[in-house]
């Protein structure tokens, strides 16, 4: 399978097409994600005057069940604007479906002849989207590479993580990939990567003057990264005791936020300008050590005469399973302008709040002028928030005077919400993302190198961990967490600053 030197962006023309097949087109992801993203961008005519989707699953199911099925996740939430209803039925009529396994050539030859249908003769561009468990990932690049290719424009494949448990089984899948695919082929999601407040990390640092000089050990302290959900497993416990907090969240979507965060300048706003300069910062980063972690389970609670289940009343999860469904960990990137800079990262569910974060918190003033007036100086250390879910905003806190004959200070926020500055509704990560995909455009996705860097951060804590049996600490359902990462936050001279706002 090779990628075409016309490029869907100078292709979009009547007598070119686009394929998009959702590969496990009958699970959740697909119909509660995949689906409604790619309805949102015909709504927005962001998919060209030809497209077509195809869903493909085992399950048996004609071209109507699938549209039935579609449709009860589709919303006409964009704008509130009118005829979205004929919108969405035209939407339907594009959508069509293939039953298949996922390794038979055969069944995806089946599938090639009614895309080459559709495409009439056309140009074809062809967009796969893996929706599937990592397992199957080879199974089915092989079939549609040998069987479903297009012969006449580009192929491309979006591989949903988790990309492997650890360095050694992410480089075979990388391995085994790459046996069908070019890494300019692979677009592999994380969709973290296209959430709004993520996007403008890069462009709050990089065009205003004021942050730049700032952006660096001589004026931050420390960093945090908070990632917090106020439910539990429902229903992903399988799923989950498999990988557990770390894989599932810090290695993947924080470490990816704490890259763009922390990367020099790129040389340009081209994907592979702003990929290298992500890879420096995490062969930078010093290997984490066990000292330097905490991991929880939450535990069973009662509230209001309501009672929580445990991670481990789950049925689909051991009784004596020992997987974190919390973790906090203290990195350190060892390079000129981050040295000794505490980043706290913090992954938990179940806990009491629904949230990601980014917290930068400033150094404090030297020679503190007011230090006499009853100010707790933690507290009235500046700190800038991107407020990535829910509820988009960006926030710097300042110390100012309360209004009156007296010297009081106050803290107070610059406040950017985004839904009082901006009418239009913030568009899902995943639209962006498939967007990014049939334009080419790799910005936001991980390249091969980078994923290896990540992997080879992590990896030696994971196998210390499940090798040493390390218990994790209990914590009640809808608390804020194990009081371990109290300490680990205290031994870098930190307050977790999420805790202020609760």
């Amino acid at each position: 399978m090779t990628e075409s030197s016309s490029p869907f962006s100078e292709s979009g023309k009547t007598e070119s097409t686009l394929t998009i097949t959702v590969v496990g087109a009958s699970g959740d992801l697909a119909k509660k994600k995949i689906f409604p993203a790619l309805f949102a961008l015909y709504y927005d005519d962001f998919l060209p005057e030809n497209f077509t989707i195809f869903g493909y699953a085992r399950t048996k199911m004609t071209d109507e069940e699938l549209r039935k099925m579609i449709s009860e996740t589709l919303t006409c939430r964009i704008d509130k604007s009118e005829n979205c209803g004929d919108k969405m039925d035209h939407f339907l009529k594009r959508c069509f479906y293939h039953s298949g396994l996922y390794n038979s050539e055969e069944d995806f030859s089946g599938l090639d002849q009614k895309l080459q249908i559709k495409e009439g003769g056309r140009l074809s561009n062809r967009l796969f989207y893996l929706s599937i468990p990592p397992n199957i990932f080879v199974d089915v690049v092989r079939c549609a590479s040998t069987k479903a290719s297009s012969k006449s424009g580009w192929t491309r494949v979006i591989v949903e993580k988790p990309f492997g448990r650890d360095a050694e089984s992410s480089r075979a899948l990388i391995k085994c990939l790459k046996r069908y695919l070019n890494e300019d082929q692979i677009f592999r999601i994380d969709h973290y990567l296209g959430k709004e407040l993520v996007e403008n990390l890069s462009v709050l640092r990089f065009s205003n003057l004021v942050f730049g000089p700032l952006w660096s050990r001589d004026y931050i302290r420390n960093v945090q990264l908070i990632f917090s959900e106020d439910f539990g497993t429902e229903g992903r416990g399988g799923y989950f005791d498999n990988y557990g907090i770390i894989r599932d969240i810090m290695q993947n979507h924080l470490l990816q936020i704490l890259a763009l965060f922390a990367m020099e300048t790129p040389v340009s706003l081209d994907a592979e300008d702003i990929r290298n300069e992500k890879v420096k910062v995490l062969r930078s980063m010093r290997p984490l050590q066990l000292e330097d972690v905490v991991i929880g389970q939450y535990k069973g609670h009662s509230n209001g005469g309501k009672t929580y289940p445990g991670y481990t009343d789950d049925p689909k999860v051991s009784k004596n399973s020992l997987t974190p469904t919390f973790a906090a960990a203290a990195l350190f990137i060892n390079n000129a302008r981050w040295d000794g800079v505490p980043f706290l990262m913090k992954a938990g569910k179940a806990l009491n709040a629904r949230r990601t974060q980014i917290r930068v918190q400033f150094r404090h003033v030297p020679g503190n002028l007011y230090r006499n007036f009853g100010t707790d100086l933690d507290k009235a250390t500046n700190e800038l928030v991107l407020h990535v879910q829910p509820d988009e905003a960006i926030y710097l806190k300042i110390n100012n005077k309360v209004p009156g004959l007296g010297m009081r200070l106050d803290r107070s926020d610059l406040n950017l919400l985004y839904s009082a500055r901006y009418s239009r509704e913030i568009p899902d990560a995943y639209e962006r993302l498939l967007l990014d995909a049939i334009g080419g455009e790799r910005r936001l996705f991980i390249r091969s190198d980078e994923l290896d860097a990540a992997w080879a951060l992590f990896t030696p804590l994971l196998k210390e961990l499940e090798e040493e049996k390390i218990a994790p600490e209990l914590y009640p359902y809808g608390s804020r967490g194990p009081v371990g990462a109290h300490y680990l936050a205290a031994k870098h001279n930190v307050r977790w600053g999420d805790f202020t706002e609760d």
